[in-house]
């Protein structure tokens, strides 16, 4: 069986709670893109979650789109990550 392999894909997302309602999609990429996103939020010390289903969804939105409804409480979840980590580096 000739199976290709799966793309890697990377989203970053952007939340400001006195700017945005909602996170939103700031970059998102495929491939060298996606290898370009995680090095540069290495490089800036940005906490990386990975999460292919949600990675999955998130890659369907426009550039500045919120993230839907549906996938609120995962990427709560994973803000509330990002938090915990800030809060352990302060």
């Amino acid at each position: 069986m000739n199976e290709k392999p799966h793309a890697k894909k990377a989203v970053a997302l952007r939340y400001d709670p006195d700017r945005d309602p909602a996170p939103v999609v700031l970059g998102k990429g495929v491939n060298l893109l996606a290898d370009k996103i995680v090095e540069l939020a290495k490089e800036h010390n940005i906490p990386i979650y990975e999460d292919s289903d949600l990675v999955e969804v998130l890659s369907r939105l426009d550039l500045s789109a919120e993230i839907p409804p549906s996938t609120y409480v995962v990427v709560a979840e994973i803000l509330a990550f990002v938090y915990r980590l800030n809060g352990k580096y302060k």
